[in-house]
């Protein structure tokens, strides 16, 4: 018999590369991304990658049209930090105390 984690972190859809961050991004979102990340000094690209990583992401999940609806309607279901962080240990996240 083998042991299985209860919970497993998703894979990304989205590389957390420069090249995977524009793939993922259409037409006038992909131009806004190299033009924001182009005037970044050195010190924010970083910041930069990570925000357009998850603009990204979201562009490219397939329950996007769903979630904003139900964003829209009020009906979007929410969590408070808290919560989050008590699932996130329960589940081995590493948070800190």
């Amino acid at each position: 018999m083998s042991v299985h984690p209860v919970y497993q972190q998703p894979q990304p859809r989205v590389p957390r590369t420069l090249d995977g961050i524009a793939a993922a991004l259409q037409g006038g979102r992909r131009m806004e991304f190299y033009r924001e990340l182009g005037q970044a000094s050195i010190d924010q690209a970083e910041q930069v990658l990570n925000r357009w990583w998850c603009e990204a992401e979201m562009d490219t999940d397939p329950e996007q049209d769903r979630i904003i609806a139900a964003a829209r309607t009020g009906a979007l279901p929410t969590v408070t930090m808290a919560d989050v962080v008590r699932l996130r240990r329960e589940r081995g996240g590493d948070l800190p105390e």
